[in-house]
């Protein structure tokens, strides 16, 4: 719902109407939007293609051998590391974004931008887990006071008639880094994994030339205000005091409830599909349907389908990386079909989409199959994720745009730190190659204890003298590989319904309010 219903919370006193404003057409839209606005989206393509240059491979780097230069790890120890990382990244931007408004958005983006440097580099230089997770929660707080300055300035450099556009357009400029950033890593990681680390370091490190250039939107409005808090003239509470008032309105609580089964099934996708596609899926059938039965040794191609090096398969994040490019190439339009229904009913169908996607992943590992389930999930997520930001944006009193952005991560943060942890541990339990391998080893009456973790599969095709694929396929088989996916769908399923009643609530709500208020 794109009506203001700020005027639910006693403590919103902003007079912007709460009934749906009439948007802009989608290139009318475009034009309108100024030059700050894309400073902005060129900044947050930057930290994007960093930040999924290595997220997006953090499953497949933790859990790689060490022999191959990774970490090692079991499942259940990837579960923690995502947990932790969840928790700093989407929890501090609810107090951060109230800092933010007070002290200045190109502040908070510079220092965001030496702390994720920072993160970049323990990773690269501890390839240990205690390395890997300082560096994920050094980078994770660096994320965190990025988003509120970035996002504050979206709102404040948009209107009503053009904010379903530029949310649209916005959320398509960071995939141009989202989908670039897993590329060049899988290439980078094909030589070394560090390599990824360090190149991430140097990417991020453009923002401040990008800083250069920004200007902060009601700059002079915020140094007014400040000032006039200074003297006495304004009083001002504490930000946690402020934050925790303005969490009490009932449709800021329903919407943060409701929306983290979203953000649950969404980081299910990103956490869990590396390790499902590396696992499970042959993508080699993909290449030679094609290119033909010898691949392809084309470059073009090896990069921007996320291949390896000899163009006879494509990697884990190549497949998932599907998801960000459908993304970067039409979620405005898919914006300007979104700009016509209200915010909620537009989260509900993305949600719904979303998690049939996921259903779909769980009962087939056929490669063509997977790549229909992630247009499917692309589109879902179009739907849904740039109108939270815009939904918030437009029922935030205009004092408080960065603070109700940063609560943005509050869904995010109660589904990603659920997730983060149960989504690897439950891979690990009922779906991990590794771990089946191992039991079927023991059964066999193998020692496992010098199996290194990552290398138990080799060690079953050793032993059983068969092929992997063969091995693979009667693994699938024979296991209930689907449950997690399952259990991911019906979460996003409950939401469905959930955003549906909550939409028709607070419209019918809105319309009630607007009535008393011409009376």
């Amino acid at each position: 719902m794109q009506g203001d219903m700020g005027k639910m919370s006693e403590q919103n006193t902003h007079t912007t109407t709460i009934t749906d404003v009439k948007q802009l057409s989608t290139f009318a839209a475009i034009g309108s939007l100024s030059y700050v606005f894309w400073i902005c989206g060129g900044m947050e393509m930057i930290e994007r293609l960093a930040y999924y240059g290595v997220r997006s491979l953090s499953s497949l780097y933790a859990t790689d051998s060490t022999a191959n230069g990774g970490l090692g790890l079991i499942e259940s120890d990837l579960g923690i590391i995502f947990m932790i990382w969840a928790l700093v990244q989407t929890f501090l931007p609810v107090f951060s974004g109230g800092i933010s408004d007070r002290y200045g958005y190109k502040e908070t983006i510079f220092a965001s931008t030496v702390f994720k440097i920072i993160g970049y580099l323990i990773m690269a230089f501890y390839p240990t887990f205690w390395g890997f997770l300082i560096g994920a929660v050094v980078l994770a707080f660096g994320t965190g006071i990025f988003k509120p300055g970035i996002q504050g300035t979206i709102v404040k450099c948009t209107n009503r008639t053009n904010s379903s556009i530029a949310w649209g357009v916005f959320y398509q400029t960071v995939n141009i880094g989202a989908f670039l950033g897993p590329l060049m890593a899988a290439q980078l990681r094909q030589m070394e994994w560090q390599y990824v680390f360090f190149a991430c370091a140097a990417i991020i490190s453009l923002n401040f030339l990008m800083l250069l250039t920004y200007k902060e939107q009601g700059r002079e409005e915020r140094l007014a205000h400040r000032a006039k808090v200074a003297s006495g003239e304004i009083k001002e509470e504490s930000l946690w005091r402020d934050s925790l008032k303005e969490l009490k309105n009932p449709i800021l609580l329903w919407y943060m409830f409701l929306f983290s089964g979203f953000w649950f099934m969404l980081m299910a996708f990103w956490d869990v599909a590396p390790l499902y596609f590396r696992d499970w899926v042959d993508t080699s059938v993909m290449v030679k349907d094609l290119f033909g039965e010898k691949g392809t040794q084309n470059a073009f191609f090896i990069f921007f389908l996320g291949m390896d090096q000899d163009g006879m398969s494509i990697k884990p994040e190549g497949l998932v990386n599907i998801n960000a490019g459908i993304i970067m190439m039409i979620c405005f339009l898919v914006a300007g079909f979104s700009a016509k229904l209200r915010a909620t009913t537009s989260m509900a169908m993305g949600t719904f989409l979303a998690s049939c996607a996921l259903i779909i992943l769980g009962g087939f590992n056929f490669v063509w199959a997977i790549v229909a389930a992630i247009v499917i999930f692309s589109f879902g997520e179009m739907l849904s994720s740039p109108k939270c930001s815009e939904y918030l944006g437009n029922i935030a009193p205009h004092q408080k745009k960065a603070m109700y952005l940063g609560f943005t991560q509050i869904p995010l943060g109660i589904g990603w730190v659920a997730e983060g942890y149960l989504g690897p541990t439950l891979y690990g339990e009922f779906a991990s190659k590794e771990n089946l391998s191992r039991q079927l080893l023991i059964d066999g009456g193998e020692d496992v204890s010098a199996v290194p973790i990552g290398e138990a599969f080799l060690k079953l095709v050793e032993v059983t003298g068969q092929t992997a694929e063969s091995l693979t396929a009667s693994m699938y088989a024979s296991n209930d590989i689907g449950y997690v996916w399952y259990l991911m769908g019906v979460v996003g399923l409950i939401t469905t319904f959930g955003l549906y009643v909550y939409g028709n609530w607070t419209y019918r709500f809105a319309r009630e309010l607007e009535a008393k208020s011409c009376s």
